[in-house]
């Protein structure tokens, strides 16, 4: 392994990592805030409306969705510069890189889904949340595994953040198939039209990041009025994106870089924060047993663990991949608990989920999601500890 790309995976990390302890700051402020004096203030600042019109045109929401909807669409157009990076030259470049990961990906959201739909059945409302346990949070997992430094092997850093992109381009899919509202074909065209001048200026060689943020716009606002989920128009916009100009260099990789350090330290964190604000006021023992709250922790828990070992051992005794270096099953393991630590991601589902069905179960579906990490992380925290070897020097890093 190059040591420009060993100089990556440690930055990426290290930003992770820090992002991941930001993140769980802004959640525990967040509870503090919907369990006391300031549960009013803190629901009156989301609700606040922002308005912005620009002669006819006009956007008008509550603080919340600028926050999920506008905020989060830069976390996904970085989302869709890894992704794109990662295709052209990174771990999803040769099917050899793929196959190990993609089997664990897969693992990891069909088990987790299943055991959420078994616990859910006859509930069509309670079904819209299915994705929830699907998703891994890639900050929380990568802070985690932070915790043992140099103890952790290399292979398995990279194994855990190859299948959390995996994870992530499936949750893009899901997203656009599944949680989009009623459409609008005045705004799709204009969606169309202005991914098709993102389109053009990549192929006549156009490197200026300014022109296509200013293309981005348009592009956000028209999917953002056509009924898909506006943070689409992110991933779509960073495809779009050069990975070289004329002097060799890489404008995709230093957009990159420049917004990984606002998206982990700003922008991850204040959705933490507006979206998990879980109120213990009224619940009891009987909601955290109800099939929603259940499905979403075992799903975690359970589901991610499984569905990732069985698609990865499948794979193992049939002969199609084998584990790399330094990578153990007590080890592989740990990772998979690591990926049932959905927090972010599940918690931007559980929102389109139940606001696309009635939103009467996303109070649950937060219990569920923070029950579950906690104990995914826990868990995998145990695993690793009598697991990765007590001297660095042990393996290769």
């Amino acid at each position: 392994m190059s040591n420009d790309l060993r100089r990556a995976i440690r930055e990426f990390i290290r930003l992770e990592s820090a992002g991941g302890a930001l993140l769980m700051a802004a959640t525990v402020l967040a509870m503090i805030a919907a369990n006391s004096p300031l549960s009013g203030l803190y629901a009156a600042l989301l609700d606040t409306t922002v308005a912005v019109t620009v002669g006819a045109l006009e956007i008008d929401k509550p603080l919340l969705l600028w926050i999920n909807d506008g905020l989060m669409a830069v976390f996904f157009f970085l989302i869709g510069l890894e992704i794109k990076r990662e295709i052209v030259e990174g771990e999803l470049s040769s099917p050899d890189k793929i196959i190990l990961p993609g089997l664990g990906a897969l693992g990891g959201m069909v088990v987790p889904a299943a055991i959420y739909v078994a616990l859910n059945l006859g509930d069509p409302v309670a079904l819209d949340g299915w994705a929830i346990p699907v998703a891994t949070d890639i900050a929380f997992a990568l802070g985690l595994l932070s915790v043992f430094g140099r103890r952790v092997p290399i292979a398995l850093k990279i194994f855990l953040m190859t299948l959390a992109i995996f994870d992530d381009l499936a949750a893009i899919i899901i997203i656009a198939l599944f949680y989009s509202g009623d459409l609008s074909t005045t705004a799709l065209l204009v969606a169309a039209a202005a991914l098709g001048v993102a389109i053009a200026m990549n192929r006549a060689g156009v490197t200026r990041i300014s022109a296509y943020l200013l293309v981005g716009v348009v592009l956000w606002t028209a999917v953002l009025k056509s009924g898909v989920h506006a943070t689409l128009a992110g991933v779509l916009l960073a495809l779009c994106i050069p990975m070289r100009d004329d002097r060799d260099k890489s404008p995709l990789k230093r957009l990159e870089h420049d917004l990984h350090g606002p998206v982990a330290y700003a922008i991850l964190p204040l959705f933490a924060f507006a979206n998990a604000g879980l109120s213990f006021a009224g619940m009891s023992l009987a909601d955290l047993v109800h099939p929603v709250t259940l499905g979403v922790i075992a799903g975690l828990t359970l589901g991610k663990p499984i569905g990732i070992l069985l698609f990865v051992g499948a794979g193992v005794l049939t002969g199609l991949v084998r584990l790399p270096e330094g990578v153990t099953w007590p080890r592989l393991l740990g990772v998979s608990f690591a990926c049932g630590i959905g927090f972010t991601m599940s918690l931007f589902i559980a929102g389109l989920a139940f606001e696309h069905g009635s939103g009467d179960y996303f109070a649950g579906d937060r219990l569920g999601i923070v029950t579950g990490s906690l104990l995914a992380a826990i868990a995998a925290y145990l695993i690793f500890q009598f697991t990765l070897p007590a001297d660095a020097g042990d393996q290769n890093n």
